[in-house]
């Protein structure tokens, strides 16, 4: 092997190296993003359970009382 072609794989292992790198970093930041919106998502679940009421048996609700007025 001559030394153009080992440098040529090599700077073009570096390339990949630096593009892998690169996507790596965008992960991460996309996966720090979603945790934040889960953690975000459970405090708003934890809060709307306790707004629900209390455990007993279900009101039921007719779907005429969920229709607008002009029916």
């Amino acid at each position: 092997m001559d030394s153009t072609n080992i440098e040529h794989r090599l700077t073009e292992l570096e390339i990949k190296a630096s593009f892998s790198e690169d996507l790596l970093d965008q992960l991460n930041l996309i996966i720090t993003r979603q945790q934040e919106q889960i953690d975000l998502l459970l405090r708003e679940l934890a809060a709307l359970r306790q707004q629900a009421p209390e455990s007993g048996p279900p009101v039921f609700r007719s779907l005429m009382d969920d229709l607008p007025p002009h029916y």
